[in-house]
């Protein structure tokens, strides 16, 4: 090649060169094999004069029916029913949460209707919100502290 221009002439010449070079030396012979087999239409496979007849009626190997796959009945709607255990009594309240429930309620008395025990509502509104947060803190306390052992979730 030259340093000047290509020429597309040249080019394809060249090319032309290089490839039939390579042709001699056996390069493309696989090649060439592969694409005149690949040209070749396949033997048609034979086809059976009818398809076989499985021994039980089958739909996709399922054994049922189409129609009582589709239209049956739903396998989900079971004759039996679960049903649940009773559940264990609720514990009864003790004094303490007697205690915390009498504050609250004497706290929104406090804050709603303080005219009615004949408390003004500057008198009533601070002793109502001193109350309810007497009630919020014992209950508060009241809440267990178990330890958390890190393995998990905590329900």
């Amino acid at each position: 090649m030259s340093s000047k221009g290509t020429d597309p002439e040249d080019v394809d010449a060249t090319f032309a060169a290089i490839v039939a070079d390579l042709r001699a030396e056996g390069v493309f012979a696989e090649a060439t094999a592969e694409a005149a087999e690949a040209a070749e239409p396949p033997p048609a496979p034979e086809k059976p004069a009818k398809p076989a007849e499985p021994d039980s009626p089958s739909w996709r190997a399922g054994g049922s029916e189409w129609d009582e796959v589709v239209l049956g009945e739903d396998p989900a709607e079971d004759t039996e029913h679960f049903v649940p255990p009773e559940p264990p009594p609720l514990p009864r309240p003790g004094k303490g949460a007697f205690i915390v429930l009498l504050f609250f309620l004497v706290g929104l008395f406090l804050l709603i209707a303080p005219n009615l025990i004949g408390l003004s509502a500057t008198v009533g509104t601070p002793l109502g919100i001193l109350s309810l947060a007497t009630a919020i803190a014992l209950l508060l306390l009241r809440v267990k502290q178990t330890p958390h052992d890190g393995d998990g979730a905590q329900v």
